[in-house]
Order: structure tokens, then C-alpha cells, then sequence
């Protein structure tokens, strides 16, 4: 069945052999992330590599996503490893210790001492561990344990409320981008933005970084610091889309707000014409057990309701026992989820406003395409804009992009509802017309005779340039 929902699959030691990638891209993922947070920049080249053979083999192209590490606000290393912490202990993050004992431990990010004040509430380990800070003498923070446990080497750490000065943008996420467009990532994630200034300077990275091989990747937010809620709509405007990084962003705003502000930015990413990703622990339990709680099945269900482009894993495909399985219940999951998605497009309709006329032409599509029933759209695009414009509306048909571009066929794995296939480039509008429903048909999508909806721009070849739409029975010519 077609899934309008994609999958983001995060890859590492459970999922990095050709077999099982395979059988991962044959499953339904779409995008594969690569987690710059761990491993060398030869492990990502040779794993972007993995990817690309294993899409060959699938026939199929799937986007790579390169997720940058960002700032390491962690603790350093213990003498033995770990300790325990008990309500009302006294314990100091020193950023001068050199390895840590029961009473300190040092610091990753040296500057920490200087964005903090007396009564700063500090989260370790996704919040687990509380620390409420008493006094700061130079490059020790003193502080008394509220909520106690194990803390174990490079545990995160977070200022409840946000307000770390750490740049986003950090001399090890420099070089990674580097590295991304050596293998030409489709996607970049940010790690930590506050504002749009972080976008805009890892874009402009990107884009030069890339050059050399005639590359510009999709640039994604990922929210995940309180300073970036309210700077939102500058930094969506700044991206080609977001990621709702619920784990870190959950300790800085407080695990309540998590899932109103998971709606708010989704709706939000739609109504600017940019991406939503949903992250963090969708099926963490599968990292072990072989089949999800109920709790995560609805957990992907709302996100899938909520409009979002894609949901993603992370350890439970990059660690985990169970890889595939985890992938074969998250696409089982999107699918039911969309049935029950019932929608009316005409509402959505009533307050859109545009001035180009690419984008009248998109929205002339839809809205054709629902009132007659179609059997799917098909827009012959260059750069992918027309089909992004249409995904951002449930239409609940398929939204076939037909390009010549590889690059853009990978770049549309991720947009919701929309399927990219190959059509080889044609100067002449009726030779397109006919190999674009001559492919239709071959790939399944619809039949001989099917109401079929398509957008093309004349003259044929151009970006940006669809100003064209017919009506036609698939076969007709």
C-alpha cells in the first residue's frame, strides 16, 4: 500500500551490513540518518556508501541525512567509570578536574561555569539526575543533588529553562559538513539552533562546502533549546524544515509541554511550506523487545495525525536487537494511522494566498484532483518545489513527482505523501505527457483509463517554471 508517512532510520553497528540495509530500505525507510555524534568521518563516507548500494539494490533512491553532533555540554570521565549521587549530596562540576571522583568531575564545555547563577537548576542524563547550584568559585560549580542515581562518563547536561551560550555551530560540526558533502548528503541537521543566524551560517557552510561537487544540501532545525521556541517561524523561515527533537528539548521545557508544542511546531512547519520530522524514543522499547508498547504504537499514530512528514528512529535501528522489526511496525503503524485520516481539503483551502503561479498551479491540482476523484497527481518538476507545495495539504492520493534529477528524487524521500520517480527529460510537452503516463502505469500507481491530475511547466526543462495542468485518462495517448 502507499505510505504517505516516510521513515528517518538512524544507522550504526545494528544496521551497517548490505544485507540488513536492504532489507531496512525493502521494509520503508526512506531517509537514513547518520549520527555524526559518534564514529570517524570514514565510518560516515563508507556508510553513505552502504546506503547508496543498497538503494541501487532496491532500486530506489533514499536520502541521507547528515545530523551534526553540536556543542558537548556533558560531564567528563569518573576514576571507575560511574557513581551514584544521593539526595542531598554535595558534588562539584569542576571544568578543570581531570577525572572525576564522588565528589567531582570535569567538564566538556568549559564556559558552563560562566552562564550559570546560584539556584540554576542543572538536568544530567535526559534529566534523570537534578543538581540545584549553590555557588560558583571560579571553574567549580558547587552544587546539592535534588534527585540522586547513577551518573556514568559524558552524561549531557542541561540548564532547565535553557540559556547555555554554547554556539550551535561547533569546530568538529565544521569539519563534519565537510565531510557530508564529500558523499553529498541530501539532508543537513543542525543540532541546538537558537535563531535563524545559526541556520543561515551552517547553510552558507553547507553551500560552500559542497561547491566542489555542484551540491546544496536541505538544511533541518533541530529544536531542541527553550531560546528556540520562541524564535520558531525566523528560524523555520531560515530552514528547509525541522526536527522535534523531543529528548533534549523535554529537559529544558519540562516533559509536559513536549507534546503541545510537538502539534504547534508540525502545524506550523506545514504552513510555511517546510518539513516536519518527528524524533526521540518513538520505539525505544524495541531497542530489546521484538514488538513496541502501546504507548509508542499511538505515540507514532499521533505523530502521523498531527501532519507530520516523518518519523524517526534512533538507537532502536542503530543498536538494537531488532533493526527490520522496529521498521516493519513503524511503517505497519503510519499505515493504519492514515486510514483512520479522515479530511476535508476544502477547508484548508479558504484562507490560502499566493502570487506565483507555480504555486496557484499546485494548489489548482489539489483541489481538482479531489473534487474529481482521482486516482493520484502527477507533477513533472525540476526542483521539487510543485510537489513540496502540494504535500503540505492531506489529500490522502499519491503525489507523483516524475524529474529527471537524482538529487531531487532523493530530496523528495522525505516529503509526505509524494513518491519521485524517474522521467527522463524531454523538450517536447506531448512526448513528456506520454512517457510520464506510460510510467504511471508500468509502476502500478494507477491503471489504463484512471482519472489522473499532472502539472508541468512550458517551456519544458526549466526550475520553477510549472505553469501547466490537464485532466487526462491514464493511456490516452
Amino acid at each position: 500500500m502507499f505510505r504517505a508517512t516516510k521513515i528517518v532510520a538512524t544507522i550504526g553497528p545494528a544496521s551497517s551490513e548490505l544485507e540488513i540495509l536492504v532489507r531496512m530500505i525493502e521494509a520503508g525507510v526512506d531517509v537514513v540518518r547518520l549520527n555524526f555524534s559518534h564514529g570517524k568521518a570514514q565510518d560516515h563516507i563508507e556508510r553513505a556508501n552502504l546506503v547508496r548500494q543498497a538503494a541501487a539494490q532496491c532500486g530506489r533512491e533514499v536520502a541521507i541525512m547528515a545530523d551534526l553532533q553540536g556543542p558537548k555540554i556533558r560531564v567528563g570521565k569518573f576514576e571507575h567509570g560511574k557513581i551514584h549521587l544521593a539526595n542531598g549530596d554535595a558534588f562539584i562540576l569542576d571544568a578543570d578536574c581531570e577525572l572525576g571522583n564522588q565528589e567531582r568531575v570535569g567538564l566538556d564545555y568549559k564556559a558552563l561555569p560562566r552562564d550559570l547563577k546560584p539556584a540554576d537548576v542543572l538536568l544530567l542524563n535526559d534529566g534523570l539526575i537534578v543538581l540545584v547550584v549553590e555557588r560558583i568559585i571560579g571553574s567549580e560549580i558547587h552544587t546539592t543533588v535534588k534527585i540522586g542515581g547513577e551518573l556514568s562518563n559524558n552524561k549531557g547536561i542541561n540548564r532547565q529553562g535553557g540559556g547555555l551560550s554554547a554556539p550551535a555551530l561547533t569546530a568538529k560540526d565544521m569539519e563534519d559538513i565537510k565531510t557530508a558533502m564529500r558523499f553529498q548528503a541530501d539532508y543537513v541537521a543542525v543540532s541546538f539552533p537558537k535563531n535563524a543566524t545559526d541556520m543561515e551560517m551552517s547553510r552558507q557552510l553547507a553551500n560552500i562546502a559542497g561547491e566542489p561537487y555542484g551540491h546544496k544540501p536541505m538544511m533541518i532545525a533541530k529544536i531542541e533549546r527553550a531560546e528556540a521556541i520562541p524564535a520558531l517561524q525566523s528560524i523555520l523561515d531560515a530552514s528547509d524544515g525541522i526536527m522535534v527533537a523531543r529528548g533534549d528539548l523535554a529537559v529544558e521545557v519540562g516533559n509536559a509541554a513536549v507534546p503541545g508544542l510537538q502539534k504547534r511546531m508540525i502545524k506550523m512547519a506545514r504552513a510555511s511550506n517546510k518539513i516536519a520530522i518527528t524524533a526521540t524514543q518513538m520505539m525505544e522499547s524495541m531497542i530489546v523487545n521484538a514488538v513496541p508498547t502501546r504507548a509508542e504504537v499511538s505515540d507514532v499514530a499521533n505523530a502521523v495525525l498531527d501532519g507530520t512528514d516523518a518519523v524517526m528512529t534512533s538507537a532502536e535501528t542503530a543498536s538494537g536487537k531488532y533493526p527490520l522489526e522496529t521498521v516493519e511496525a513503524m511503517a505497519a503503524i503510519c499505515l493504519e494511522a492514515e486510514k483512520s485520516d479522515i479530511y476535508k481539503l476544502d477547508a484548508d483551502f479558504l484562507n490560502v494566498q499566493f502570487s506565483r503561479i507555480d504555486q496557484s498551479i499546485a494548489y489548482g491540482a489539489l483541489f481538482t484532483a479531489h473534487h474529481l476523484g482521482a486516482k493520484a497527481i502527477a507533477t513533472l518538476t525540476e526542483s521539487g518545489s510543485t510537489a513540496l507545495w502540494m504535500s503540505r495539504y492531506n489529500i490522502n492520493m499519491p503525489i507523483m513527482a516524475l524529474t529527471p534529477s537524482i538529487g531531487t528524487q532523493r530530496k523528495l524521500a522525505l516529503y509526505r505523501n509524494v513518491r519521485a520517480l524517474s522521467l527522463a527529460k524531454s523538450d517536447v510537452t506531448k512526448t513528456a505527457l506520454r512517457a510520464a503516463e506510460d510510467l504511471l502505469v508500468a509502476s502500478g500507481i494507477v491503471q489504463k483509463n484512471d482519472t489522473v491530475v499532472v502539472t508541468w511547466g512550458e517551456p519544458m526543462g526549466q526550475v520553477g517554471g510549472t505553469n501547466a495542468l490537464k485532466i487526462v485518462k491514464a493511456g490516452e495517448y
